[in-house]
């Protein structure tokens, strides 16, 4: 039986992005136990390396129905901030891709507002990868 916080599905990059992504920018990801004192980014349990957020727009069309948000951030484990592309169009974002999409299941429980409403709750998914590309460099996930 798979131990749901440990359940962690590759997929390719177009399985997550039909239609492409667009970046937004990219940050270092802050570990909040380690807020102050003095290098306080993240690092991946598995191989201690840097984790960065990447903020994509989704361009899929279906993107964003019901509701929902089309900007998604893509963590990346690198030693190094990921730097993207230049843009096939000057003046605009240039079109990303990620290498090794890894897909993490978790539930969103902030939208509970207290005990005496109604808890919306919902099943999200984390988007992990190991490096963002253009999208004719993306690679296929590694086997498990």
């Amino acid at each position: 039986m798979a131990v749901p916080n440990a359940l962690k599905v590759p997929v390719p990059f177009d399985y997550v992005f039909p239609s492409g992504a667009l970046f937004l920018g990219v940050e270092a990801a802050t570990d909040f136990d380690k807020r102050g004192q003095g290098d306080d980014q993240l690092r991946d349990k598995e191989t201690g390396e840097r984790v960065w957020v990447v903020r994509v727009l989704d361009l899929d069309p279906e993107a964003g129905k019901f509701g929902g948000s089309k900007e998604l951030k893509v963590k990346v484990v690198a030693a190094q901030q990921p730097v993207p592309p230049t843009s096939a169009v000057p003046g605009y974002p240039p079109m990303v891709a990620f290498n090794d999409v890894m897909l993490t299941p978790y539930v969103d429980s902030q939208r509970c507002k207290s005990a005496a409403t109604k808890c919306r709750s919902r099943l999200a998914w984390s988007v992990k990868a190991s490096a963002m590309t253009t999208p004719e460099q993306t690679s296929r996930p590694k086997a498990a």
